[in-house]
Formats: structure tokens, C-alpha cells, sequence
């Protein structure tokens, strides 16, 4: 039965070691992926999706290399591809397992949806009219307007006062699903008949975006805000220590969300099915898309202690976004940022902050928030002062995200105070 496949891949008389080698190699290669994707599957990492695909794609290659035993230079050439996809793929996941690198190329379990695209000056800005169901399961849409949440119907905002709520991730709310986000619980607590909230949050977001946005893109579904929140300081933060900083973050900040939020066209974050393929795709976009890459701190020793040209250009900010909102005519409300102190200890750097390190995060925030309630209440704007002790851990999903419980909580506190403002 089987000596026609041993005649075939070279292993009867008279023996043929170009093609035998090739095939026999491919079947040690087809165990040991067979071997990896058991492990991946048995500890719930295999999934369905690009992961479960790049699997299947070297067991093509190693069937054909079998295949093709007969042309054996074909044969080896597959052999060899095969050999450079399993080896990256898997080797960096093994790398970024021991702490070697952070930058993978195996394919992500489930393929996470777009949820932003490219905008030349805010550099990514939220996908209109998206309903989408992120890899956590949650379920996010965006209005028409690229805010998140719901488009108000035709005429339900006349007699209602509009609250601009602006911040990054945790205004976003990437750990709440569609009407848990603190935004949408505001907006209950302040009664739906009388105000409509508009999240204007984008993960990433800092200040300089806040201004960009407080400055031309501040008025959604044809009404401009009565008042406007901004819980601000941990996307300022993450470029403490960064040397030479520029003042509008364009030297790291800005240029990264292009790849943090995935809105470059090929290259960045992007990874296929074939780890050469996404290693190609980077190469090309580094060398020919007119967005160039960040220039990257991470490799830089973290600094210590307070930075006082982050904090000057914060104040800045601050002071730029209450004079614009001031010549309007719409009230400005700054709360400060709460992390999860219990997530944030130690001395390692869990990545977005690159040259901070974990136990430093809260007290560089603490003063952030001394100069946003300095200069705050200097200019006659409203400081709200959420007591940080009264947030645990199950509070958030992460270091510093809310979960639907603190997202409600947060709001609670937020409702006194922008009800007195937004009358």
C-alpha cells in the first residue's frame, strides 16, 4: 500500500536523498504543528479566527512540500518558507512569553474589527454609523457624528441641553459595553428629558486632541454643547521624560495612535496569516507610506520624578481649551484621572507609558491633578474632585478602565456637580 508513496518521496531503491529529505523534514515539521496548535487549543488560544488560519496555511505548505517531492528544489523551497513562517510565528510568541520582545507575529486569536480610521489631523478619529462586537465581547457603536453611542432621533434634542463629555479610553470606555460607559450613565442620572450626552472620548486622546477637538469639532447633530467635561492626565502622562519633548506631542504621542488605533493602510500593528507576509507589509509601509513611524522612547531608561515641561505644556492645554470654551459661552468642568492603584506597582512598565514605571504612575497623576485643580479654579471653571478610595479593583477591568459598575459609580459622583453647571 504504501510503496508507491515510498518510490514517490524517494525512499526504495535506488534511493533518492533530494527528494526523501525534503518530505521526511516536512513531516517532522507537520508533528510539531500539530503538537503547537494542540497546546494553543487546549489552553483556549487557538480560536477560529487568523490564529486557527495560520495553522492551517503551514499545513498547506507542508502537504505540498510532500507533494512536490519529486521536483525537490520546489520541495525545499517550501520546506523553507514553511520553516521561516513557523519560526517567527511561533518563536516570537515564545519570546514575548519570556519577556524578550513585545512586538508578536502570530495571528491574534480573533481578528479585532475596525473600529477608526485616519483623520489628518487628529490622526484617528471613530468609524460613523459602527456597530461592531469587540474580541471582548462587548458591543460598541458609534453615532453618525464618530462619537460613541446612539444618534438621537430627528428633533429629540430640542428643549435639551447637550453635555460634551471628552477624555481618551477610559470616556470611551473600552471596558463597558453600548449604555454602560459612564457617559451614558451620566446622561441617565441627569434625566434623558432634559440632556443629551455626547461622548466625544477616543482611546489615546491627550490634551493637545482635546484642544484640537474643543476647537472645530466640538458641536455634534447640529447643537452646540451647554457644558463640556473632560477627564484628562493619563494620555499627558505618557510623555513624561521623553527628552526634547515637542509641544504638541508630535514626536512620539501623535504619529503612535496611527498604529495604536490601527488606521495606517498596510504595515504597523497589522498582522496576516503569514508572519513574512506582515514582516513584508511593515518593511514597505516603513519605506514608502508618507506617515513615518514614531521615533521610539521605549528603549530609553525610565525616568523619575516630576517633569516640568510636561506639566508646563499640560497647563497650556488646559488654559487653551477653558479660553475657547469660555469665548462660546460653554462651561468647562476638569476631573481628574483615577487608575487602578492595586494594578500599578512595582517597578516595570506595563507599556503605554514608556519611560514611567508602574509605582510611579499614581503620583506623577496626583500632581497632574494638583495643576488641573490649580489652574481650574484659577480660571473660574469647575474642578470635581473624585475621592480615588472610593474605587477598588472592581472598579476596573484593567490598570485604570472602567467596568460597568465603576462606570456607574463615576458617574454618580460627576452628576451633582454638571447638573448645577449645565442648568
Amino acid at each position: 500500500m504504501f510503496k508507491p508513496i515510498f518510490d514517490y518521496v524517494g525512499l526504495r531503491r535506488p534511493y533518492r536523498f533530494g527528494r526523501a529529505i525534503p518530505a521526511l523534514l516536512a513531516l517532522l515539521l507537520i508533528l510539531v504543528v500539530a503538537v503547537s496548535a494542540g497546546w494553543l487549543a487546549a489552553t483556549d488560544r487557538l480560536g477560529t479566527g487568523p490564529r486557527a488560519f495560520y495553522f492551517l496555511y503551514l499545513l498547506c505548505l507542508l502537504v505540498l512540500t510532500i507533494a512536490l517531492a519529486r521536483w525537490p528544489r520546489l520541495a525545499t523551497a517550501l520546506l523553507v518558507l514553511a520553516l521561516v513562517e513557523l519560526s517567527w510565528g511561533m518563536g516570537s510568541r515564545l519570546l514575548q512569553r519570556a519577556h524578550y520582545t513585545v512586538a508578536g507575529l502570530l495571528p491574534p486569536v480573533m481578528a479585532e474589527p475596525e473600529r477608526f480610521q485616519w483623520h489628518p489631523l487628529l490622526q484617528a478619529v471613530p468609524i460613523p454609523s459602527l456597530q461592531v462586537t469587540g474580541s471582548t465581547g462587548l458591543a460598541i457603536s458609534h453615532t453618525s457624528e464618530g462619537t460613541r453611542g446612539r444618534d438621537p432621533a430627528a428633533g429629540a434634542l430640542d428643549g435639551r441641553s447637550v453635555v460634551a463629555t471628552f477624555g481618551g479610553s477610559t470616556t470611551y470606555d473600552i471596558g463597558a459595553g453600548e449604555g454602560d460607559t459612564w457617559s451614558d450613565r451620566l446622561g441617565e442620572a441627569l434625566g434623558r428629558d432634559s440632556t443629551f450626552v455626547v461622548n466625544h472620548g477616543v482611546p489615546g486622546y491627550s490634551t493637545v486632541e482635546h484642544l484640537a477637538q474643543t476647537a472645530f469639532y466640538q458641536t455634534k447633530f447640529g447643537k452646540p454643547p451647554r457644558c463640556a467635561i473632560y477627564y484628562v492626565g493619563w494620555n499627558d502622562l505618557r510623555n513624561a521624560h521623553i527628552p526634547k519633548l515637542d509641544p504638541a506631542y508630535a514626536d512620539f504621542h501623535l504619529p503612535s495612535q496611527i498604529d495604536s488605533l490601527r488606521v495606517r493602510r498596510m504595515g504597523g500593528p497589522l498582522v496576516t496569516f503569514s508572519p513574512l507576509l506582515t514582516v513584508l507589509t511593515r518593511f514597505l509601509s516603513t519605506h514608502v507610506d508618507t506617515v513615518r513611524y514614531l521615533t521610539d522612547p521605549y528603549g530609553r531608561e525610565p525616568g523619575s520624578g516630576s517633569d516640568p515641561a510636561l506639566e508646563s505644556l499640560y497647563e497650556r492645554n488646559i488654559r487653551s481649551i477653558s479660553a475657547i470654551n469660555r469665548e462660546r459661552g460653554v462651561a468647562t468642568i476638569w476631573v481628574g484621572q483615577l487608575v487602578n492603584r492595586e494594578k500599578l506597582q512595582g517597578d516595570g512598565r506595563y507599556g503605554w507609558l514608556p519611560l514611567v514605571r508602574d509605582r510611579d504612575v499614581w503620583p506623577l497623576l496626583q500632581r497632574l491633578n494638583a495643576i488641573l485643580e490649580r489652574t481650574a479654579k484659577a480660571l473660574g471653571d469647575i474642578y470635581v474632585a473624585v475621592p480615588p478610595d472610593s474605587f477598588t479593583g472592581a472598579d476596573f477591568v484593567d490598570n485604570g478602565h472602567f467596568s460597568a459598575d465603576g462606570a456607574r459609580r463615576f458617574a454618580q459622583y460627576l452628576a451633582p456637580a454638571v447638573r448645577e453647571a449645565c442648568r
